[in-house]
């Protein structure tokens, strides 16, 4: 029987030692280390690559909206059908609304920051930026949510190998807009900076969800949020774009019908589902699938053409959220271990 002390003995002296770190070392890899996600079963991938598809078509079909309808109007029809679908699932449900005004309150405060604002800044920005494009601006929300929760969560923390993730995808969307244009204001600037704005609208909204909705069912959330939505969206379409007309083509409404029923009333259905099989860590695989289904669509349906910036800087956006990820470390340290 070889004796372990004696096997550890004769390694060589330059080696490094894999059982004994530094108190530095330590605390290091503490800082960087974070739980694995759930493995995912093919039931989830599945369900996964299905929300990819239905986010990634939206922003086609807003795209052919656009050309019959202003970017409010389309807002309003994305979350008011949507709002209507969902309370007919919590009812069929047997799901009781929330009775507490803080919790309406706080409904009205989340439909801002994850439809209204978002919605609004991202069609608007759509009306001169490619949907492809406005698809991997989108991609910045989950970089932005990790500098907004670092902010506002104490359970939150911004490791080291998550800032730098945060500053690779930074550095991707800094090449998909140019370094020469960042100070430019023509219009296509503009609906780029609208849109990453809208995403980092999403980052906030992702925060106050867990600061202020924790132990509400979901699907009674979202149907709330929703609402809150509506009640906003209304007034403002018709302020900035007159009352919505009904009288509108067979293909506007075909793209209503399809970013607001599948791409977000079932897209929040399904999104809830493959969350509890697959845990938010492998959620964050979404936004690395939806941009790819955006281009081709676009490419396909639009005849969009971006430029090799967009695909440079989408490389490194998502090598940024890979990085945030952590998982490609952990297999790392698993093969050294």
């Amino acid at each position: 029987m070889v004796n372990r002390d004696m096997v550890l003995s004769q390694r060589d002296p330059q080696a490094p030692n894999r059982c004994h770190h530094t108190p530095v070392e330590r605390k290091f890899r503490r800082m960087t280390a974070s739980p694995p996600p759930p493995q995912m079963s093919g039931r989830a991938w599945f369900e996964l690559a299905l929300l990819s598809l239905l986010w990634g078509g939206s922003f086609l079909s807003i795209a052919i909206a656009l050309r019959e309808i202003g970017p409010f109007t389309a807002v309003l029809h994305r979350v008011g059908w949507a709002c209507v679908l969902l309370w007919i699932v919590v009812l069929v449900r047997g799901l009781r609304p929330p009775g507490e005004l803080r919790v309406w309150g706080a409904f009205l405060i989340m439909g801002c920051l994850n439809n209204v604002i978002p919605f609004s800044l991202m069609s608007w920005g759509q009306l001169h930026v490619e949907s492809g494009l406005v698809s991997i601006f989108n991609a910045m929300t989950a970089p932005l949510g990790v500098l907004v929760a670092a902010m506002l969560l104490r359970d939150e923390r911004l490791t080291p190998r998550r800032l730098g993730g945060v500053l690779l995808a930074f550095a991707g969307a800094c090449v998909i807009i140019g370094i020469d244009n960042l100070g430019t204001l023509d219009l296509r600037a503009l609906g780029q900076w609208a849109v990453i704005a809208g995403a980092l609208s999403y980052a906030f909204a992702s925060s106050w969800a867990k600061i202020t909705l924790r132990g509400i069912d979901p699907m009674v959330a979202a149907a709330g949020m929703l609402t809150g939505s509506t009640l906003v969206m209304f007034p403002s379409a018709v302020v900035l774009e007159g009352w919505p007309s009904l009288s509108l083509s067979v293909a506007t409404w075909g793209s209503i019908g399809y970013y607001a029923v599948f791409a977000t009333a079932a897209a929040y259905l399904l999104y809830y589902r493959v969350l509890r099989m697959a845990g938010a860590g492998n959620l964050m695989l979404c936004t690395l699938l939806i941009p790819p289904v955006a281009i081709l669509l676009g490419w396909a349906v639009l005849d969009e053409r971006l430029p090799t910036s967009a695909f440079a800087g989408f490389a490194l956006i998502a090598s940024g959220l890979i990085i945030i990820d952590g998982r490609i470390f952990r297999l790392a340290r698993m093969r050294t271990a």
